[in-house]
């Protein structure tokens, strides 16, 4: 076995057998020598994780654009993640949990809840606005290698998929690791998604068990998780065979005769002082599956690999978020979607950092939770998406400065664009910072960003960045395929082979791979669905997925400019610009604004003098072209749980059309309050 790699600055032995750090070299030789010299390059960021056994061959190209990295390497992502480390950090956090949905209050009107607590074990502190519960490294591999335990012992192995439809818990983590352990495929579910869109992840992945609770809570509100999984699992065609469940003590469930009581077998293997031997998998053996929307309503089943995904993350922990081991990061982030797997659960982990998980809002039970939450625990790096931070943006300034955060580093902000004025917002109040970059599902890890660990390259707010080391990223005209000047309008595309960390295909469907990706030109381009623009700095700035450009008189419009022109009013909080059919221009654009104080418009007045300013904001900014048809003022917007706007129902509402699948609405008053705003225009 090769001796686990230390991620560290880079040394070298001097004449005396000492060792010195090396001179850092610039972002601009680490992404030429990534684009250049692939091969050497990724062979050296491989040197960062645990191999089993060493690749024999680090990129095979021969079948783009499926790509193969470390092909012929052994390794195990729960090894790199949890066993590694405890030589040197077994008593240092691996997780800070925490729930601002579970307090002291709750506890004393709910007392099952802190008796299975006890039942699962590990020290849990109330507190009267929420709950903590720490875990050691040392506490993590005991954990996951009881939960490792469980699953083997009802017959989940290598290979086998596992869904994961849990709320933001420990247990939720232990399932992902364990199942990384013992070689089983797991595919977390968003827990918002309705039985139906369950069942037909069930039935995609052929999963043998799914892993649960009794229920979770938001926003004070209780979210029926079992009730949820009996639905889909007889909907399913492919059944499971098992559904294990974690049993919070939030409410009771009758058991069917597939469950099986997660807090009685973990007793078994507890008092077994289980230990489960991780499975070595070949690099490019599945990892995981993550559903994600396609355009024909099937969903897709992003694959991402084993070896590729440990390198990717753990290289980009230190080269794009500069993470140091012993440090703490916190990703505001389901693990339903990407960034919770990817930086609540792995990246961390791989580093050698802390992670914090948080079961909660950013305004429950007050606008100052989330700083409070950085100061008590050190936080140093946070990454969130701009919708949480606008949502604070409507609340008193004063919650900002009532915590000391002066441990944090940086803010990272992805998911969405992230305007002007709420970058200076964070930046006025943290004074750190403040740093858009962007990615996908499909890439697992930043395609574009900003690196405060280098500093050759300029930081231009309101661009997410530039292309990230292995990514041979540029703007392409769709219909010639040609390449972009700077200034010119095209689709940001990614020259195969893509990195490591990418899908490497869509689960079982190869042909859909090609064709939802790779169908530009020669077929050797990535889509990412998204246009884009570069400026001569070679900064690239999104100006919204495909489907979000709107057509004015031939003109293409996308309504991320539109929005970005908006957000600059000082009154705004958010807004969602959606275009709808026009006879005459084809598409109009339309505003929905929702305003930090919606006593603004309670008059025809004011209402109207909002409403010019804003569209004269456009106008000044992108021409007349993009002036807005309408402009309404809801009092919210209608937005999935992971804070994503849902543009395509708002369309749908604006042109009393059907809203279709709403399952991952967050907010349903939201839906009345676009409707009522209308009425009153």
């Amino acid at each position: 076995m090769s001796d686990p790699i230390n991620n560290q600055v880079a040394t070298e032995l001097s004449e005396n057998g000492q060792t010195q750090a090396t001179q850092t070299p610039s972002f601009a030789d680490i992404y030429h020598s990534s684009i250049n010299d692939r091969e050497q390059f990724w062979a050296e960021q491989a040197k960062r994780i645990y191999w089993h056994k060493e690749p024999e061959q680090i990129l095979d190209d021969s079948n783009l654009p499926f790509a193969k990295w470390f092909v012929g390497g052994e390794t195990n992502l729960c090894y790199n993640c949890v066993d590694r480390h405890l030589p040197d950090r077994a008593e240092q956090d691996a997780f800070i949990w925490l729930s601002s949905e579970i307090n002291q209050e709750l506890i004393e009107t709910f007392p099952t809840v802190a008796d299975a607590f006890s039942n699962l074990g590990n020290n849990v502190e109330f507190y009267t606005d929420y709950t903590k519960r720490r875990l050691t490294y040392n506490d993590l591999y005991k954990e996951v290698n009881y939960f490792a335990d469980v699953l083997q012992r009802h017959g989940v192995g290598e290979g086998d998929r596992v869904i994961i439809y849990m709320p933001m818990i420990l247990e939720a983590a232990y399932a992902m690791l364990a199942c990384a352990r013992i070689g089983a495929i797991h595919s977390v579910v968003f827990g918002g998604f309705a039985a139906h869109n369950l069942a037909i992840r069930m039935d995609d992945a052929e999963a043998k068990m799914v892993i649960t609770v009794d229920a979770g809570l938001r926003g004070g509100k209780v979210i029926n998780y079992k009730n949820l999984v009996n639905q889909g699992v007889e909907q399913a065609t492919a059944k499971p065979e098992h559904v294990l469940v974690v049993d919070r003590g939030i409410l009771p469930f009758a058991a069917q005769a597939i469950d099986i009581d997660y807090a009685t077998e973990r007793r078994i293997s507890c008092e077994a002082n289980a230990i489960v031997e991780p499975v070595w998998l070949e690099s490019n053996t599945p990892s995981y599956l993550l559903y994600t929307s396609g355009t024909t309503g099937t969903p897709k089943g992003v694959q991402r690999d084993t070896g590729g995904h440990a390198v990717a993350l753990t290289t980009s922990m230190d080269y794009i978020y500069n993470g140091k081991a012993g440090e703490t990061f916190w990703a505001i982030s389901d693990i339903g979607w990407a960034v919770g797997h990817s930086y609540t659960i792995y990246a961390p982990l791989l580093a050698g950092m802390t992670s914090v998980m948080y079961e909660g809002l950013p305004h429950r039970p007050n606008p100052g939770i989330w700083w409070r939450i950085v100061e008590a625990n050190k936080v140093n790096i946070l990454f969130t998406a701009p919708t949480g931070v606008r949502m604070l943006k409507k609340q008193d300034e004063t919650w900002m400065t009532r915590y000391d955060v002066s441990s944090l580093k940086s803010f990272f902000l992805a998911g969405e664009p992230l305007d002007q004025s709420t970058a200076d917002w964070l930046k006025k109040h943290l004074g750190v910072p403040i740093l858009d970059h962007y990615w996908q599902t499909e890439s697992g890890w930043p395609i574009l960003s900003n690196t405060p660990k280098f500093d050759d390259k300029p930081h231009k707010q309101g661009s997410p960045g530039y292309p990230m080391y292995g990514y041979d990223a540029h703007v392409i005209n769709e219909k010639t395929g040609e390449r972009c000047a700077a200034g010119e309008k095209g689709l940001l595309a990614i020259t195969a082979p893509l990195p490591p960390g990418c899908l490497t295909t869509v689960w079982r469907n190869d042909e859909r791979f090609i064709s939802s990706y790779f169908s530009l030109a020669d077929g050797n381009e990535y889509s990412t669905s998204d246009y884009a623009v570069t400026d001569e700095d070679g900064c690239f700035y999104i100006l919204g997925r495909t489907d979000d450009v709107i057509n004015v008189a031939g003109h293409r419009i996308g309504t991320q400019e539109i929005e970005e022109a908006i957000s600059t009013h000082p009154e705004m909080a958010e807004c969602a610009v959606v275009g709808i059919h026009d006879e005459l221009k084809g598409e109009l654009p339309i505003a929905f604004c929702v305003l930090r104080d919606h006593t603004q418009v309670a008059t025809t007045e004011n209402r109207f003098r909002l409403e010019q300013q804003i569209i004269g904001a456009v106008v000044k900014s992108l021409g007349g072209i993009a002036r807005p048809a309408a402009v309404y003022f809801p009092q919210s917007v209608p937005k999935t749980r992971s804070g994503k706007i849902l543009r395509r129902a708002i369309r749908a509402l604006a042109e009393n059309k059907p809203t279709g699948d709403m399952s991952t609405l967050d907010n349903p008053a939201a839906i009345d309050a676009i409707k009522q705003s209308m009425k009153d225009y």
